[in-house]
């Protein structure tokens, strides 16, 4: 499903930042920018977007940023627009669940935290998984094909790497990481072999969802064969190996939600 949206937030440097991240989605048009109270809900009336990202504790308190937008939309729309918010605090998610948004994200924004949101928007709309769309399309013959899982299935995603017609099929589940080599990329799999792929880590970045996250300008990694990160020599640590990938201060949102989803699940912190 495509969504139409706009992003209404007093920071001019936080909208392009969304921005940047929501233009890697095939399935996001977007409309505009606001960034105070009065030109966002004139934006939402005009321009009826399906999706909003919306800041509610604003840097610039004169901007009137909050939920009260939300319900200001219920004045004069029969149809409200999905809003996700973004801040970077925690302490308004009880309310803003209480406004039935669709999402409550922390800045800095990742890419995953789209990708989340939109499953979960496509989840609610019983529609097909948002990424199965989200293959590019190039001019020359694609080398690498993606299959990737829809929702409530337990089919697993496949990679082919395919070369002058040789197919050769990867369970996505048995990759370690992604290593960037100039033009192409070293695929490291479980058992300790490598296959070459020749295509850029930033298509992989494009086409793989989680478990799947960039952590460095060189290396992609699948999350569940991490066993250690260490934040202060700045690196992740590789199941059954003696391979330590570093991450980059760039990349360390990503880092952070990593760490974030380990905490998540069946954890003990000792």
């Amino acid at each position: 499903m495509n969504y139409s949206y706009i992003i209404i937030d007093d920071d001019q440097e936080s909208v392009s930042k969304t921005k940047a991240i929501a233009d890697s989605f095939s399935e996001l048009t977007f409309v505009a920018s606001a960034n105070n109270y009065t030109e966002g809900l004139n934006l939402i009336l005009e321009q009826t977007p399906q999706l909003v990202f919306l800041e509610i504790d604003p840097t610039n308190k004169e901007s009137n940023l909050s939920l009260i937008l939300i319900n200001e939309l219920y004045r004069y729309l029969k149809v409200i627009p999905k809003i996700i918010v973004t801040t970077t605090k925690k302490d308004l998610a009880f309310e803003a669940i209480q406004y039935e948004v669709a999402d409550y994200l922390l800045k800095p924004l990742a890419r995953i935290d789209i990708v989340k949101s939109i499953l979960k928007l496509n989840k609610s709309n019983t529609t097909e998984d948002v990424l199965s769309k989200q293959l590019p399309t190039f001019d020359e013959k694609p080398i690498v094909s993606v299959r990737q899982e829809m929702p409530n299935q337990e089919q697993p995603l496949i990679l082919c790497i395919k070369s002058y017609g040789d197919y050769r099929y990867i369970d996505a589940k048995d990759i370690c990481y992604f290593q960037a080599d100039n033009n192409s990329t070293d695929i490291h799999l479980n058992n300790g072999e490598m296959i070459t792929a020749f295509k850029t880590l930033k298509h992989f970045e494009g086409i793989l969802s989680f478990p799947f996250i960039r952590i460095h300008n060189s290396y992609i990694v699948n999350r569940n064969y991490i066993s250690r990160i260490h934040t202060g020599n700045t690196v992740c640590y590789i199941k059954n190996t003696t391979t330590k990938l570093p991450f980059s201060k760039s990349y360390k949102a990503n880092v952070d939600l990593i760490i974030s989803d380990f905490s998540n699940g069946n954890y003990l912190e000792i």
